[in-house]
């Protein structure tokens, strides 16, 4: 259990939290004043959302898998900088890392995403349409998304390894969401494929709904009052290939979710996720930290002037 511990506290220092550590003390000095962040609870599903335009949302979102079932235990991280370009289109930008237990700290490699809204104005359904590029080592533990027939198993082979190994993806996902009465409701569709010759789509999907615990507002700011946290349940899996779509030998993953947003503009979410299938991880625990920064943009095009 010691040395657990020691190995949990070794990693957390050298993951690119430490990054973060000082990111967000910049963002505090230029930005004193902070918005609530619009992040949701959601780890992998999406509703449809988008950050409002001329902020940008900085996160961090590590996930701790501490029982694999195979291989060794894992940190992984993605660091994401997320601006709202326009009402209908937020566009963000991710960067990976994780570190296995005694093998290596690593970064893995970014991604891009954009999401554009179809329809504006609020629906029954409101469509989102999702696209993201992704440059990422084989080595890559963050678990975003679970295509195909992604595995707990796919973790054997050591870092010395798939850090050598390079995929270049690109990523789509319906999102169909849907807000009544407080809750949210949303279901992703996800296709993925690996852009080198040969390869397949890859499908999965991420189902979440969640409401916060009040819908009355206080109307003084305060820390503790329920209407500052959201909870709710995400499920999320493989849905097989092109050429095998089948929900058999596939990961699936079930977790509770809780979100409590501080006065001062801090997110903090937390989801225990139970694998669900014998392909799964038995268990992994997600975290998240957000911060959004009002006005971004205007204050960007005021330094460059």
């Amino acid at each position: 259990m010691m040395n657990l511990r020691h190995q949990l506290q070794h990693t957390i220092n050298k993951l690119s939290l430490s990054t973060l550590g000082v990111v967000f003390p910049i963002c505090l000095f230029l930005f004193p004043v902070l918005l609530p962040a619009q992040e949701g609870p959601y780890f992998v599903a999406y509703d449809h959302h988008l950050e409002e335009p001329g902020n940008l949302e900085i996160s961090s979102n590590p996930v701790l898998g501490v029982t694999p079932r195979a291989g060794n235990g894992f940190l992984g991280n993605w660091t994401e900088f997320e601006y709202g370009v326009k009402g209908w289109w937020t566009t963000e930008f991710y960067l990976d890392s994780q570190s296995t237990w005694g093998e290596s700290t690593l970064f893995t490699g970014f991604r891009w995403e954009n999401r554009f809204r179809l329809l504006m104005g609020d629906h029954r359904v409101n469509p989102v349409f999702y696209a993201e590029y992704e440059n990422l080592s084989g080595a890559d533990k963050t678990f975003k998304e679970v295509v195909g027939f992604d595995s707990g198993f796919d973790n054997l082979e050591p870092n010395r390894k798939t850090r050598r190994e390079t995929e270049r993806e690109i990523e789509t996902k319906l999102i169909l969401s849907s807000d009544f009465k407080g809750w949210n409701v949303a279901e992703n569709f996800i296709a993925e494929k690996n852009l080198a010759a040969g390869e397949v789509w890859e499908f999965g999907y991420a189902l979440g709904v969640n409401r916060p615990l009040a819908s009355a507002v206080s109307p003084d700011p305060c820390t503790f009052c329920r209407e500052n946290f959201r909870a709710g349940l995400e499920l999320y899996g493989g849905l097989g290939t092109q050429q095998q779509f089948t929900l058999s030998q596939t990961s699936h993953y079930l977790g509770p979710l809780l979100a409590w947003t501080l006065p001062n503009g801090v997110t903090l979410r937390f989801s225990p996720t139970f694998g669900v299938t014998q392909s799964s991880h038995p268990f992994m625990l997600r975290l998240g930290i957000s911060y959004e920064v009002p006005r971004f943009g205007r204050a960007l095009g005021r330094w460059f002037r």
